[in-house]
């Protein structure tokens, strides 16, 4: 008589929620991407499939949110993230303050004739224009991805907590990621604000600023008698002192800003940019001196960065390719100097190795496991020879619970948390595609 045949053995439950949340992951990634360029494509597709996946990726959050286990440990992730958003939005202020700076200092006149830098990057991507098919030429040019497209990126890798894509909680890989773009904008604060370069689009300040036409008093003084006399600018060496005579300039507008009014000097207003100081920043934009480094690229890098670590697989070698290809077209497209790309690459790289003590892709518990084993490696040995069964029983128990993470509030309050987080992340999710619509 013939044997049965063995059923097959199924794979684990959760395993397999895992492994179709890894596949749901990458093609839900590709998806977002390929069906926005459908607006240069397609504008007709784009608005009807454009709302399916956003209420595709939303329901399936919201249906999975109740089923999420590890809502504890976001709630201790929850007051480091708001301190990281606090410092992040402390940075970006710092930065606007710095741009509008570097933009006005030198006045209108300044940006319309200062000529560019001379880019050998931009020189290559002339040259393989001419080398290349033409096909190829159109896709360097296409408008694949921009800024907003790696926020949301980054947002769905966050969300993908709930699926068990990525290692809980999710709000520790947000945390990082803002603290690290923080650090990162600070540096680039620092770095533009110290040189001031012209732009590579010598019309930008025109269209973009009311600026005064005339330099800044500190420009006046420091810098427009020696820029372009050999005879002075070896007479200010020598002397280490600024000796040359000022030239005469019309008066600087200022306004009465209460307690803000030290800001005059910096942001340099004009009588029609609106009566308060933040109105200058709501103008700031990207800026138009060149910004070393480019902070575009330094949000796509940390996006590829943490998909690399938290995810992998295909789609982050995809991210990586679209990162390479946005820096082309900043070049292209001059928005940028070739070095400010090349430094952003590599200091977002940097920065995103430095911060992993905030969050980490490595299993803690795996090495609390071994530390608590070899804690009590010396009682499980003695009660092996003893062939004490029970002893041994209740040491490995201590061994696995050493890994799991105390739990320390109540269910309601983990609710009431859950709820809260996911209308946060979806207000997130709104402003964010809201203000970085337009690049």
């Amino acid at each position: 008589m013939a044997r049965a045949k063995a059923p097959r053995p199924m794979p684990p439950r959760s395993a397999t929620r895992r492994l179709l949340g890894y596949c749901g992951l990458s093609c839900a990634a590709a998806a977002y991407v390929g069906i926005d360029y459908l607006r240069h494509l397609s504008p007709t597709w784009h608005e009807r499939l454009q709302p399916v996946l956003w209420a595709a990726l939303a329901l399936a959050a919201a249906g999975r949110a109740p089923f999420y286990r590890h809502w504890d440990a976001e709630l201790r992730a929850a007051l480091p993230f708001l301190g990281a958003i606090v410092f992040m939005l402390s940075a970006f202020l710092c930065e606007m303050i710095s741009v509008r700076f570097v933009s006005a200092v030198m006045g209108l006149q300044w940006h319309g004739s200062a000529a560019p830098l001379p880019d050998t990057g931009q020189w290559l991507l002339l040259a393989l224009n001419e080398k290349l098919p033409g096909s190829v030429v159109d896709l360097l040019r296409a408008h694949v991805i921009t800024l907003h497209h790696y926020l949301m990126l980054f947002m769905m890798l966050g969300f993908s907590v709930l699926f068990d894509c990525i290692k809980a909680p999710g709000l520790g890989i947000a945390t990082r990621y803002m603290v690290t773009m923080a650090i990162g904008r600070l540096l680039r604060t620092a770095t533009f604000i110290t040189t001031i370069l012209p732009s590579a689009r010598p019309w930008c300040a025109a269209g973009r600023y009311q600026i005064p036409g005339h330099p800044h008093p500190w420009a006046q003084k420091y810098y427009v008698p020696y820029a372009s006399d050999s005879h002075a600018i070896r007479g200010v060496i020598d002397n280490d002192m600024a000796y040359a005579d000022v030239q005469s300039y019309p008066g600087e507008h200022r306004p009465d800003w209460g307690r803000m009014s030290f800001l005059v000097d910096i942001l340099r207003p004009t009588p029609g940019e609106g009566p308060q100081w933040y109105h200058l920043l709501k103008k700031a934009s990207g800026g138009c001196n060149d910004l070393m480094y480019s902070g575009h690229m330094l949000v796509s890098v940390l996006t590829a960065m943490a998909w690399t670590e938290a995810y992998g697989g295909w789609i982050s070698v995809a991210i990586w390719l679209l990162v390479l290809h946005s820096a082309q077209r900043e070049i292209r497209e001059r928005h940028h100097y070739t070095v400010d790309c090349v430094v952003a690459i590599y200091v977002g790289i940097l920065l995103w190795r430095m911060t992993r003590f905030i969050w980490s892709a490595r299993d803690a518990s795996r090495a609390r496991r071994l530390a608590k084993l070899e804690e009590v490696q010396g009682r499980l040995i003695h009660a092996a020879k003893d062939s004490d069964i029970d002893e041994i029983r209740d040491l490995l128990k201590e061994v696995e619970l050493a890994g799991h993470e105390k739990k320390g509030f109540s269910q309601r309050a983990i609710l009431a948390f859950a709820a809260a987080t996911i209308m946060f992340t979806l207000t997130c999710v709104v402003l964010a595609l809201t203000l970085t619509s337009d690049g």
